[in-house]
């Protein structure tokens, strides 16, 4: 997995955080004010590869964090949410799903949009008139959030992920009761209907460790994240390499390097070592070396340029 949407992370404020694995933690809760309680609160785990490809994040609210990042075809908007209970107040349903049409409206156009989190939402099987937003494959009978659920991705243009493929029914339900004596499918992964087709499959995982009563549910996809545009012509600036001619600068930066790798302390997490072992380069040859400025060329240089790759000399 590279990207993992939490409900119910019941943290305060918001932040990004480092895990002791090299995880990248991001997270939205209540503001932290005195005699408040912890509850509600969401939040986006992310692997190495998806924190290099991470655009922006944004904390909505204690219900509603969203990332984006690049991909190979499109950059992906993925909004991570947790919904009111069935019995809520309508207020706060009617304030949860304003406050999510909200943040779909501003998400890029272009971008394939995935929802997804803890709905609280049963949307049973039955799809008849939203063919186009749900399968057949759902559990249960829709309740009030499902029909809330269901609506809002008719009007915007979702497909619910777990409806659409076929399982056995322990591995769609995703909430399990205290007693093992209710199952019900309210935990949902919804994507951009133009962008169906990357969607291969979704279901439940229940041998994760996650402490509990809700299952994971994992969705797959055809597209590939990849690092995105900024940081990648950040990390390919060139350096001054001329510099390293001068024998006092090549000893120089010979001795930095030593003495940044005798003080590194290796891990045995591969992507955390390398990323360490590339600082360690970079910084050295930023101090050292510096930033070579490329030399600008004048109009009648560009043309003559141009005249002899055309073979016009």
């Amino acid at each position: 997995m590279e990207v993992l949407g939490l409900s119910e992370v019941r943290w305060f404020d918001f932040g990004e955080l480092k895990t002791s694995d090299g995880l990248t933690l991001l997270y939205s809760g209540w503001p932290e004010e005195d005699g408040a309680v912890h509850r509600d609160g969401v939040g986006i785990l992310l692997t190495t590869k998806a924190r290099q490809s991470l655009m922006d994040w944004k904390p909505v609210s204690e219900r509603i964090i969203t990332a984006r990042f690049n991909s190979k075809i499109r950059n992906i908007s993925v909004i991570q949410c947790y919904a009111p209970t069935e019995v809520s107040e309508i207020e706060k349903k009617d304030e949860f799903y304003a406050l999510l049409a909200e943040t779909v409206k501003k998400s890029p156009k272009r971008d394939l949009i995935i929802i997804m989190g803890d709905f609280n939402a049963k949307v049973g099987p039955i799809n008849e008139g939203v063919e186009h937003v749900m399968g057949t494959h759902g559990e249960g009978q829709v309740n009030d959030n499902g029909e809330r659920f269901i609506n809002f991705c008719d009007e915007y243009e979702l497909v619910i992920g777990g409806t659409i493929f076929p399982h056995k029914r322990c591995h769609k339900v995703s909430w399990v009761s205290p007693d093992n004596a209710t199952e019900n499918q309210i935990d949902h992964i919804a994507i951009s209907r133009k962008f169906r087709g990357c969607l291969t499959n979704v279901r439940n995982k229940r041998g994760a460790d996650v402490g509990s009563d809700h299952h994971l549910i994992m969705a797959e996809f055809r597209m590939k994240i990849m690092t995105c545009a900024q940081k990648f012509a950040k990390r390919g600036r060139k350096f001054d390499l001329g510099k390293l001619q001068e024998n006092s600068i090549r000893g120089d930066f010979r001795l930095q390097l030593q003495n940044r790798f005798e003080a590194l302390q290796m891990t045995p997490n591969v992507d955390i070592a390398w990323g360490e072992i590339q600082e360690i380069f970079t910084k050295t040859s930023e101090e050292v070396l510096g930033i070579r400025t490329p030399k600008k060329r004048s109009g009648c240089q560009r043309i003559l340029g141009r005249k002899l790759q055309d073979g016009k000399s």
